[in-house]
């Protein structure tokens, strides 16, 4: 089994930086693992993608996040995160890490860490 733990989340004020981080544990090895990504969920709403990084280093954002956050992987210690600049009162929501370990494999997700953006 695949352990991701998140970190890094909390309050803060409209304009500032945060930075999670996803820590990967257990058999699997997250550096080797094809891709891994960052996704966020408020109430009653779907999870929604907010960054992914494949093995190779090819990234991808979603709209709302573009230019502003910054995904990255560090293979050899099995981390990932998540640098968010600028933030913005809609950012505020749960953020997961996931994990696939081969493009059509089933994803593993941490537990989540909230952010909330408030002045």
């Amino acid at each position: 089994q695949v352990q991701l733990v998140e970190s890094g989340g909390g309050l803060m004020q409209p304009g500032g930086t945060l930075r999670l981080a996803c820590a990967g544990s257990g058999l699997g090895k997250i550096g080797t693992f094809y891709i891994l990504g960052w996704f966020r969920q408020t109430a009653g709403k779907q999870r929604e993608l907010v960054a992914t990084a494949t093995k190779d280093g090819t990234t991808h954002y979603g709209d709302s996040v573009k230019g502003r956050f910054t995904v990255s992987r560090d293979n050899a210690k099995n981390m990932l995160y998540l640098q968010m600049n600028s933030l913005k009162p809609e950012d505020t929501a749960v953020y997961y890490c996931n994990a696939k370990k081969f493009s059509m494999s089933t994803p593993f997700w941490g537990q989540g860490t909230q952010v909330t953006v408030s002045s």
